[in-house]
């Protein structure tokens, strides 16, 4: 199985930086979509943010200009640098990875959002 590995998460003041970190390992097949979802207690998961192989990315309308995605295609990683969060931003984010043949999940890493 492809294993997703997420880093970078913890807790932070408002206002303050996360850099998340994700690393694919394992894959049969080239990875093509890369995101970070979210899901905060008592919500649905959302997707955060997504990149293509190409460099296109998509963003929650609620973090565009405060988060950007990016990525290693050789390494498998992805990354999501997070600026000014805010006490909303609080949830468990994930890491996802689409391939021509299946979509994998990591465990999450939680991020906090406090003063």
């Amino acid at each position: 199985q492809v294993q997703l590995v997420e880093s970078g998460g913890g807790v932070v003041q408002p206002g303050g930086s996360l850099r998340l970190s994700c690393a694919a390992s394992g894959s049969r097949f080239t990875i093509y979509n890369m995101a970070w979802y979210r899901q905060a207690p008592g919500k649905q998961r959302e997707l955060v943010a997504a990149i293509t192989r190409a460099g296109s990315t998509d963003y929650a309308d609620s973090v565009k200009g405060r988060v950007t995605i990016s990525r290693d295609n050789a390494k498998n990683t992805v990354a999501l640098q997070m600026n000014g969060l805010k006490p909303e931003d609080t949830a468990v984010y994930y890491c996802h990875a689409h391939t021509i043949a299946y979509n994998y999940w990591g465990q999450g890493t939680q991020v906090t959002v406090s003063s």
